[in-house]
């Protein structure tokens, strides 16, 4: 009967530690869920209507370039750099912008000594 006992209390031990575990996963989810919300009501407050329908459509379309483009927004809003809201044509001067930052150059190199001897070996 003590294993019982033991068992019933190791039970009730693992059920306290996982919903210890779920009330702190809900709390993370709650607090995530708040930052996005001051996330969008900062983005609603200097983004015309369809620079942010422009930037919704981006970050749909490539999730890492929308919260690159949010993050560059929401750091300009807060050290003042943002003289009024930002229009569509503004958003698309700042993607512009960053990518022409981001923009990787891919260049091939083609080495015609070793093509070359290459094609010699065939004949």
């Amino acid at each position: 009967m003590s294993g019982d006992k033991e068992l019933a209390d190791l039970r009730a031990q693992r059920m306290k530690e996982l919903q210890g575990m779920q009330q702190q996963q809900q709390k993370q989810e709650e607090m995530q869920q708040q930052q996005q919300q001051a996330i969008n009501s900062v983005l609603n407050q200097v983004l015309d209507q369809q620079a942010r329908a422009r930037l919704n459509t981006i970050s749909i379309a490539k999730p890492e370039r929308g919260r690159q483009l949010e993050s560059v927004i929401l750091q300009m809003a807060t050290t003042g750099q943002l003289a009024g809201r930002l229009s569509e044509a503004d958003l698309v001067a700042l993607v512009e912008r960053i990518n022409a930052q981001t923009q990787k150059t891919t260049s091939v190199k083609f080495d015609r000594r070793r093509a070359a001897v290459d094609d010699d070996d065939d004949w």
